[in-house]
């Protein structure tokens, strides 16, 4: 049975695809602080706790789990904090990360899937955005994990370390099965807020910036189920299964939604009408986030299937009713 050690696994993505290789027949271990992270989200495997701050802690990880692969995911991931306290996540993502690769050369373990972002590419040249387009990130957090892809080319060139990266797009939803859900403290993310304001009472939803150049005036992202997001990981990690190398893919739908399409989509979903507020652009925001995704397609047979604006809604919903006790 092959063994992916899953950092970050009790978090929002984490933890959905810690489910979806435990599904596809691996042994699932999870590394994770639960700084962010929760505890009854590990549910696929055991959970070790510790820090990639402490390479001695990963190391010995590392060989007690002798994984054929390492998930990373673990990683600080609020655009906006990252802009407030840029240090925070250079030494959280960025030297973490580094601990972690060195920890795996020493342990001879070669193969890593890194979570990283389409943040990378800052305000695109061209939409859709394809993986040879410049980076260009506008925030330290994006800057943080193009710093990380960039480690991982030259490792590869220089110690043989292959690597998936996957640039994601907005992962949203929730798992059908209900067992797991997006949750974040503080809760930062559109879909979440935007439900929460429409089935609590004094919740209220700030839409951030009306004045973009779209066709709304509100900012475009391209919304992808994590259901999705996880298949494509789990696809990932067989590839580097099978061939060494340094590959890099998109992930999104080529779909955009505004975040006042958005808003329409939750009242959709949950026949309540959210309490909006509009809002001043938020620092480190571009206007428009749309992938484009042939490379990952073509190259691993993987689509999009669960990622339409309203059943991604619809699932997440149904998490936040599961959840709550207000409703």
């Amino acid at each position: 049975m092959k063994t992916v050690l899953v950092t970050g696994g009790a978090g929002y993505v984490g933890s959905h695809c810690c489910k979806a290789f435990a599904q596809a027949g691996w042994r699932v271990i999870v590394f994770d602080n639960l700084s962010r992270g929760w505890r009854d989200a590990v549910r696929w495997g055991p959970l070790i706790e510790g820090d990639l701050l402490d390479r001695a802690s990963i190391e010995a990880t590392i060989v007690e789990a002798k994984p054929d692969l390492i998930a990373h995911f673990a990683a600080f991931a609020y655009v906006g904090e990252s802009v407030f306290e840029p240090a925070l996540y250079y030494r959280n993502n960025f030297v973490g990360t580094l601990n972690l690769l060195d920890a795996m050369r020493s342990c001879a373990v070669e193969r890593i899937l890194f979570s990283s972002t389409c943040a990378t590419y800052g305000i695109p040249e061209s939409l859709p955005i394809d993986e040879t387009l410049p980076q260009n990130p506008i925030n330290p957090y994006g800057r943080s994990k193009l710093f990380i892809e960039q480690v991982l080319a030259d490792y590869w060139a220089a110690y043989g370390l292959s690597s998936v990266s996957l640039r994601y797009f907005n992962a949203a939803g929730a798992d059908a099965d209900g067992e797991i859900g997006e949750r974040h403290e503080p809760e930062t993310h559109a879909i979440p807020l935007a439900i929460a304001s429409a089935l609590e009472q004094g919740s209220e939803f700030t839409v951030m910036g009306t004045d973009f150049d779209t066709r709304d005036g509100s900012a475009i992202r391209d919304y992808i189920h994590v259901e999705d997001l996880a298949a494509a990981h789990v696809a990932a990690g067989e590839l580097l299964m099978e061939e060494a190398g340094l590959h890099v893919f998109n992930l999104g739908t080529g779909v955009g939604t505004s975040v006042i399409e958005l808003v329409d989509a939750v009242e959709r979903a949950t026949s309540r009408k959210p309490n909006v507020h509009m809002g001043p652009r938020r620092e480190g925001d571009p206007p428009a986030l749309v992938a484009a995704y042939d490379k990952i397609e073509q190259r691993l047979g993987w689509t999009p299937r669960h990622s339409q604006i309203d059943r991604i809604v619809a699932s997440a919903v149904a998490w936040h009713r599961s959840r709550s006790d207000k409703i």
